[in-house]
Parts: C-alpha cells; sequence; structure tokens
C-alpha cells in the first residue's frame, strides 16, 4: 500500500541528477525512482555504469552531458523539457576531487576544479531555474561536502569549490523563495564511495574513532536526506551535514 501510496504522490515529479551513474548520484537516483519519481540521470564518462542503472528501474532516464560545459547542459536540459514538460526537482551532485599541497596546485588543475565542481552547479541552476521561475515552483538541492564548512588540509581548492556551493545556495534561497523555489545543500561527511578509496583500512579506522556514531556514512544516509528534502515544503537555505557527529558546529 505504501509504494502504491508514494507512486500516486511522486508520478508526476521530474527530478534531474547531475553525476549519477556512480556513488551517491546513483543511489540519489535509485532511492527517487524506487519512490515513483521520474528521474534523469545525467553521467559523462561512465557509460556502463549509467546504462545498468537505467535497467534498473523504468523511472530512470540517462542522459551524457558534461555539466561542465553550458552546451551540453542546454541540452540535457531541453531533452528532460521535451520529455517531461518540466523539472520539478535539480539535485546538483556531479564533482571531483583531488588531494594535493595547496603551493603544488597548478593554474589548470585550479579551473578543472572550479569548472565541475563550482561552474558546474552555476551553469546547470541557471538554466534548469527558468522553467522553475515560470511555473512557480521548484526544489533545489547541492551536494557540497563538510570540507566546505570546515576545511581541509590537502584539498584547498576542493573545499573552496564547495564553499561556494553553499554561498550559493544561502543567495538563492533568498532570491528565489519568493518564486516558491527551495535551495538547499547536504554537505556529506566520509561516505563509503569511489572518491574516499583513497584512505586505507587503518586511516579509515582512525576517522571511525573520531565519528560519535563510530561508522563510516553510507549513501544511502544521503539519499534518504535528499527524499525528505524534496518532499518538504519549508526548509530552504540550509546546509545540512550528514556525518555521523564527527563535524558538529
Amino acid at each position: 500500500m505504501e509504494q502504491i501510496n508514494n507512486r500516486m504522490n511522486n508520478t508526476e515529479k521530474v527530478v534531474l541528477v547531475t553525476g549519477a551513474s556512480r556513488g551517491i548520484g546513483r543511489e540519489i537516483a535509485k532511492t527517487l525512482a524506487n519512490k515513483g519519481y521520474k528521474v534523469i540521470a545525467d553521467y559523462n564518462k561512465s557509460e556502463e555504469q549509467a546504462k545498468s542503472l537505467k535497467q534498473e528501474n523504468e523511472n530512470i532516464e540517462i542522459f551524457k552531458a558534461d555539466v561542465s560545459k553550458r552546451e551540453e547542459v542546454q541540452e540535457m536540459v531541453k531533452f528532460t523539457l521535451e520529455k517531461y514538460k518540466k523539472i520539478d526537482v535539480l539535485i546538483n551532485n556531479a564533482g571531483i576531487s583531488e588531494s594535493k599541497l595547496f603551493t603544488d596546485v597548478t593554474d589548470k588543475e585550479w579551473d578543472k576544479m572550479i569548472k565541475n565542481n563550482l561552474y558546474s552547479a552555476f551553469c546547470t541552476t541557471q538554466e534548469v531555474v527558468k522553467n522553475m521561475i515560470t511555473r512557480k515552483e521548484g526544489c533545489i538541492i547541492n551536494v557540497s561536502s563538510v570540507w566546505g564548512m570546515i576545511g581541509s588540509s590537502c584539498e584547498s581548492i576542493y573545499s573552496i569549490t564547495k564553499a561556494g556551493i553553499d554561498g550559493m545556495t544561502k543567495s538563492l534561497a533568498k532570491e528565489l523563495g519568493p518564486s516558491n523555489i527551495r535551495v538547499n545543500s547536504i554537505a556529506p561527511g566520509i561516505i563509503d564511495t569511489d572518491m574516499n578509496k583513497c584512505y586505507n583500512n587503518d586511516e579509515i579506522d582512525d576517522i571511525k574513532n573520531e565519528i560519535p556514531l563510530e561508522r563510516i556514512g553510507k549513501t544511502i544516509d544521503i539519499a534518504k536526506c535528499i527524499k525528505w528534502l524534496i518532499e518538504d515544503e519549508y526548509t530552504t537555505g540550509q546546509i545540512i551535514s550528514i556525518n555521523g557527529g564527527w563535524v558538529i558546529t
């Protein structure tokens, strides 16, 4: 009965998820599709993973787009609007990371990080929000990071981009609120994804010892909060950090 009710409530909701072929983005796409949402799952390089995601649920449609390039974002948005006539929810999840001393970061590496993490969210939001403003409703959720809140040694550029995401979130919540568009950020702590495979077992154990809940986060932890933010009607401008109590501000 619950599954039927979910389908009745969410069938008309259209969600665009960037960077959806792997990790957190994949879990978000699966969770929402399972609840009846129509999901456009963006991917760039991970074609096989994207295809397998589509096969898992009939509510998922995939689209290849490098969201650091405006023309590809425009094509993705055009495809979505032609297929579903609207976009109810945008989830800016796509991004990259790199660990490096600040003094060793090159201009090329800086540009790449800014384009993939910060510009991509700016560009995609700018293209999608036009439809939301016209319809006077919408929900935008940016996947940030705990490092955007407190910074991280040897990940300064990554931290800068995520802090920028949070700044954009707060600003847009104020600007778009009168159009009935809610904007929030999810700032994960250490989550069990490929992005954190750089840590060895001893390092993971050390991190667990610092976390009050004594475990690394799971992608489903993020997806559940995303689902709640979509369904909620009064939360906006918030940076919600899901980190097991590792960082409390």
